[in-house]
């Protein structure tokens, strides 16, 4: 069983940066992808960022590439989506999600997150 609970969202202007964190609960961690996921009010969750325990690598949503930067503090038992440059298409409801998958198109598919945490709030204005 693992806990999630994410912090850091809020209101930032148009080209601000925020930083969103979630602390999970449980000892294996690093055994765990980590990913991001985002829904905008009438929309759909949408993958935004993840990061796979077996390969460490990361993959980012078109939308949010080379502005988005998600990493993870094992120490910590902490994963962050730094957010730089944001838009106000970016405003939604940010979750973090946990589960022990491990590739490409598993990381990005938000059916195979087994946990999640109980979103923040990221508002941008223009």
């Amino acid at each position: 069983q693992v806990t999630l609970v994410e912090s850091g969202g809020g209101l930032v202007q148009a080209g601000g940066s925020l930083r969103l964190s979630c602390a999970a609960s449980g000892r294996t961690f690093s055994m765990y992808s980590m990913g991001w996921f985002r829904q905008a009010p009438g929309k759909e969750r949408e993958f935004v960022a993840a990061n796979s325990w077996s390969t460490g690598t990361t993959y980012y949503a078109d939308s949010v590439k080379g502005r988005f930067t998600i990493s993870r503090d094992s120490a910590k038992n902490t994963v962050y989506l730094q957010m730089n440059s944001l838009k106000p298409e970016d405003t939604a409801v940010y979750y973090c999600a946990a589960g022990r998958i491990g590739s490409r198109d598993e990381v990005q598919s938000q059916g195979r997150y087994p946990y999640w945490g109980q979103g923040t709030q990221v508002t941008v204005s223009s």
